[in-house]
């Protein structure tokens, strides 16, 4: 471990112990140190996203959970690829690869996002997302500060598993801001109604989300709650 990741996670821990959650406390003090508008810290699996465990301001929120409604972005890049997904101006080169969250990026605000992938391994753990409203690249010596940050950030993330392991989920009761709990149920319920696989359900539920242009979680409630069936959706 680096002498600077070492710092980071010294600096976590005593912030912490003012009521700040570590996963919070990570994030603002990533967005401190950077030249950055925002910060999102998301946990990934080989699906895809999983959830967002924290996040700086609304817009970082919003990107985050554009990215989980879409399975598109830079996150989900960066988690597949294992590299650095760095998107200095989403705005010129952001919508050829992902037009639907670009255009989403746009709308929020923001102009440029650099994608951190947190592994081990083989094994995906989360992203950790810059965010900034001007294009533009990150100097070299930020660039190597954002690393030392997502090294810190897996540390965390491993951290927090451990602390939870016995729970049964993958990163036990690490909380997100937005229960997937319900995503996953439908899921299941669209696999059935739809004959299709749960990674196609999946896809299922996210097209008639941006068809509709409500929130992925918006519509598996429906689906859970019967209001929308896919037993007889002609797209399906």
């Amino acid at each position: 471990m680096s002498t600077r990741v070492a710092e980071i996670l010294s600096a976590i821990l005593a912030d912490s112990r003012s009521g700040i959650g570590l996963p919070a406390s990570l994030v603002g003090m990533c967005a401190r140190a950077l030249p950055v508008s925002g910060v999102g810290l998301a946990l990934m699996t080989d699906d895809g996203p999983a959830g967002t465990v924290a996040a700086t301001d609304g817009s970082a929120l919003e990107l985050e959970e554009l990215q989980f409604s879409l399975g598109e972005g830079p996150c989900v890049d960066a988690s597949q690829s294992g590299r650095p997904v760095l998107q200095p101006d989403l705005g010129r080169t952001g919508r050829e690869r992902w037009p639907v969250f670009a255009a989403g990026a746009e709308a929020a605000g923001l102009a440029a996002v650099f994608a951190f992938p947190l592994r081990v391994g083989a094994i995906r753990l989360g992203v950790l997302d810059l965010y900034r409203t001007t294009a533009g690249p990150l100097p070299d010596d930020d660039l190597a500060d954002a690393l030392c940050f997502a090294d810190a950030a897996t540390a965390l993330l491993l951290h927090l598993q451990a602390r939870d392991a016995g729970v049964g989920f993958p990163f036990g009761s690490l909380p997100v801001f937005d229960d997937r709990a319900e995503v996953h149920q439908a899921t299941g319920v669209v696999s059935v109604q739809a004959a299709v696989s749960l990674q196609d359900a999946l896809l299922l539920l996210r097209a008639r989300a941006y068809a509709d242009q409500r929130p992925i979680g918006t519509i598996a409630h429906d689906v859970v709650s019967g209001v929308v069936d896919f037993s007889d959706d002609p797209d399906s």
